[in-house]
């Protein structure tokens, strides 16, 4: 069972029906108590980087994603979802941290307009973390105005360019994080989901 972490976000829904259509059974996760018997955690998002890292708090999942990924148990980060990884972000002024698994903080993305969203191609840089397609490059969707900007280089596992190139996979281990919307990307985007879907029955 595949744990949709539930703390408002936008894209939960079209997330559990991607799930849904690649036979993957998920349940949506609202309170810490809710990760007893899962095998998998996708930690959505649409929106706010402080606001979802207050709701996070306040529900008591931000700690207990935390654990989980020191647990080893695949988690995996789409758009709002990744740029929680990290450390902290440029949007907001109160300075709220986010989950702080990755070193870096998260940036107002350089592109011809404030907001990217559409299709656009990622070029993957490094085919052998699990999940990700061989290497090459495919088309995925996006709607984000933020990107990551990892301290550490080397957690970049894919590159998409909108004014700049910008990282749009990043991962270690059992962390996987993309900042594209997989459940709106058609075949590459389900793909990847089915791949993920493979590391939570290991």
């Amino acid at each position: 069972m595949i744990g949709i972490v539930d703390y408002g976000a936008g894209n939960l829904f079209s997330v559990r029906k991607a799930l849904d259509r690649i036979g993957l059974p998920a349940r949506p996760v609202e309170r810490p108590a809710a990760l007893s018997g899962l095998s998998g955690l996708i930690l959505p998002g649409v929106g706010h980087f402080e606001s979802a890292a207050a709701d996070l708090a306040e529900s008591g999942l931000l700690e207990e994603i935390r654990k989980w990924a020191d647990s080893g148990r695949p988690l995996l980060g789409i758009c709002l979802g990744l740029q929680l990884f990290f450390e902290r972000s440029e949007e907001g002024e109160g300075g709220r941290p986010g989950l702080g698994l990755f070193g870096g903080s998260v940036v107002k993305l350089a592109g011809p307009r404030a907001i990217h969203v559409g299709w656009n191609r990622v070029r993957i840089i490094r085919p052998g973390l699990p999940s990700l397609p061989a290497a090459g490059s495919e088309l995925f969707y996006f709607v984000h105005g933020y990107v990551v900007h990892p301290a550490d280089e080397t957690l970049v596992a894919g590159l998409a360019e909108y004014g700049r190139v910008f990282p749009a996979v990043v991962g270690r281990g059992n962390v996987l994080g993309v900042q594209f919307h997989p459940e709106k990307s058609g075949r590459a985007g389900l793909a990847l989901l089915r791949a993920w879907g493979t590391t939570c029955s290991r």
